[in-house]
């Protein structure tokens, strides 16, 4: 197991990248460090490898310190974005290279069996005589990844490993990488920006944002159960409806609609709703079009189709909402549509971001 507790980054010119984050990673795990650029997810990367050093706080690996030991003696495999081969060197010279090399240099005729064993686990068997520049992108990263996996590492760190890669081969090569390091059992940290790609691939994802974990838990809950305003934002695709709302005693009120409190589920409160202003969020599959009794009627700017689905966009007031219907929905521009809410998937919140419900 891997206990982050405290770890704070300040850099020369004054820059917090991390502000104490404390997390931990279990054994065997793949977890996705996620967030907008600049929110500090590379710079945790780097403290755990020891290319930076923290200005506070531990890394600890089943009971020792990682800050401690050079970076050579933390038993880590490194991958990085731009791959980072040797341009002169065969691929079968690019993985055999870190096992002839330093105090654990072998002889030649062993590191390439070795190198051959697990160029065979990643499919690159075929490559060995080959140059990077005469590969594709593809080709390239699971040469970096087996270069990694060569050393037998104990950690795998990826940083952003797949951001060079077109959008079909960055699915092909995310599936393969979430199998590979799960057949191996070894305990792996992915850093990326892009939210599916860290929710298809991780058992567990730390959302950051400006140096602060805002949520660190399985990659559903943070769909389903957002601890706040920015995690509801950022997770999603499309976006969530975030609109203005007072809560007047009983009522819940917009410029667009009114429901009864008692919608609203007891058990799903987080804390108690006074009245007040607040933000009503709801997901898009979640704004429901009806037949009869609706909270509010629309008419359709504009449909989207995406495969089984329609992405339905209207205007409440000057707020772009949208609503998610089945294919099947005949659902056209300038229709005027009913809609409601599924109450037990809506969300509340301070306008702070602190979620109420």
């Amino acid at each position: 197991m891997i206990e982050i507790n405290g770890l704070r980054k300040v850099f020369d010119n004054g820059f917090e990248a991390l502000k104490s984050v404390d997390f931990s990673i279990e054994e065997g795990e793949l977890v996705c460090l996620l967030g907008p650029s600049g929110c500090g997810k590379t710079t945790i990367l780097n403290l755990i490898a020891g290319l930076l050093d923290p200005t506070a706080g531990t890394i600890v690996r089943n009971g020792e310190s990682m800050v401690e030991k050079h970076p050579k003696d933390r038993n880590i495999g490194f991958v990085f974005q731009n791959y980072a081969l040797y341009p002169h060197m065969t691929v079968l010279e690019n993985v055999m290279f870190p096992l002839t090399v330093g105090k654990k240099k072998m002889p030649k005729d062993e590191a390439e069996k070795i190198a051959r064993k697990f160029m065979e686990l990643t499919s690159i068997e075929d490559l060995d005589n080959k140059k990077p520049a005469t590969m594709s992108g593809g080709q390239q990263q699971r040469v970096a990844i087996t270069r990694a996996l060569v050393q037998n590492p104990s950690v795998l760190l990826l940083d952003e490993p797949l951001s060079n890669l077109d959008a079909r081969l960055r699915l092909q090569i995310r599936e393969e990488i979430r199998k590979l390091v799960k057949d191996v059992g070894i305990t792996t940290v992915f850093v990326t920006h892009d939210q599916e790609e860290a929710l298809s691939i991780s058992d567990k994802i730390v959302l950051m944002d400006e140096g602060v974990i805002q949520q660190h838990d399985d990659p559903q809950n943070l769909y389903l159960e957002p601890n706040n305003l920015f995690v509801a934002k950022f997770i999603g695709n499309p976006v969530i409806n975030i609109l203005p709302i007072t809560v007047e005693g009983n009522k819940i009120v917009s410029k667009h609609f009114e429901f009864e409190r008692s919608n609203l589920k007891t058990d799903r409160f987080k804390t108690e709703l006074k009245d007040g202003t607040y933000l009503l969020g709801v997901r898009p599959e979640d704004v429901l079009v009806v037949d009869k009794d609706s909270l509010f009627d629309v008419s359709v700017r504009s449909v989207e189709l995406i495969g089984r689905d329609r992405i339905v966009n209207f205007d409440l007031g000057d707020i772009k909402t949208k609503s998610i219907v089945k294919i099947e929905n005949e659902i056209n521009e300038n229709d005027q549509i009913k809609c409601d809410f599924n109450y037990e998937r809506v969300f509340i919140f301070e306008e702070t971001g602190e979620r109420v419900y």
